[in-house]
């Protein structure tokens, strides 16, 4: 009865801090973000799916950061989640999971240095090939490999256009019942990228669908009816 009161405690924990961060991102509150991965850093017990979890919210939360130009605390947190994926790594956990993040986290020390684009551009390919090679139904795999693609200069293999295929790759296997997209941020994460890229292409009434999909899937995300949904008008 112990054990089993510890552990519906433990998991109510985990699901406090998944509705956390699910709710910061729709309100825009990176404030509440990084309040959360700092408590959660500070859990004296980290089983490895709550590490590979707080990885999820590190992973986002660098993102955002690079977005803002905040760099220092980029690499700060970067740091911290290199170090979390070495501890997965060590134990073998989830290979195709931390390969996709170590393949975003060589393209965050791209973004950081892009001298270093030589180096670690290869990596973050070979790391997101690995985890599509392992694990087929991981849509943060074809995330990355997308990203790869996106970001790379054509003249080096880049093209929007395949890398596209991998976004809505990724988002049929969110879609999948084996996936699931229930109070999922990088479900809403992926259909807003989607549509970024779409508008970025001029291809103004597919970019719609997407952030409309979005904002069917989650109607108190404001910030794509003020800032995505407008830029199409302007």
């Amino acid at each position: 009865m112990t054990v089993f009161f510890l552990y519906t405690c433990i998991c109510g924990v985990y699901a406090d801090y998944k509705s956390d961060i699910y709710n910061a991102f729709i309100s825009n509150d990176m404030k509440i973000w990084k309040q959360t991965i700092d408590k959660m850093s500070l859990e004296s017990t980290k089983s490895d799916d709550f590490t590979l979890e707080l990885v999820n919210y590190q992973y986002g939360y660098i993102g955002w950061c690079l977005g803002v130009k905040r760099k220092k605390e980029a690499e700060r947190y970067l740091s911290l989640a290199e170090k979390n994926i070495k501890i997965l790594e060590s134990r073998s956990f989830k290979p195709s999971y931390t390969n996709s993040y170590k393949s975003a986290f060589y393209g965050f020390r791209i973004s950081l240095n892009a001298l270093k684009s030589p180096v670690y551009g290869p990596k973050s390919i070979h790391c997101a090939e690995l985890a599509i090679s392992i694990d087929k139904t991981n849509p943060l795999g074809y995330i990355q490999y997308g990203n790869c693609l996106y970001y790379m200069p054509e003249a080096f293999g880049g093209s929007k256009t395949k890398a596209m295929e991998y976004y809505l790759k990724a988002l049929s296997l969110f879609e999948s019942e084996n996936t699931g997209i229930n109070k999922d941020w990088n479900y809403l994460s992926l259909l807003v990228i989607i549509g970024n890229a779409y508008m970025k292409a001029g291809d103004k009434i597919t970019s719609q669908i997407y952030y409309d999909k979005a904002l069917a899937a989650e109607p108190g995300i404001m910030w794509i009816r003020e800032r995505d949904l407008q830029n199409l008008i302007d």
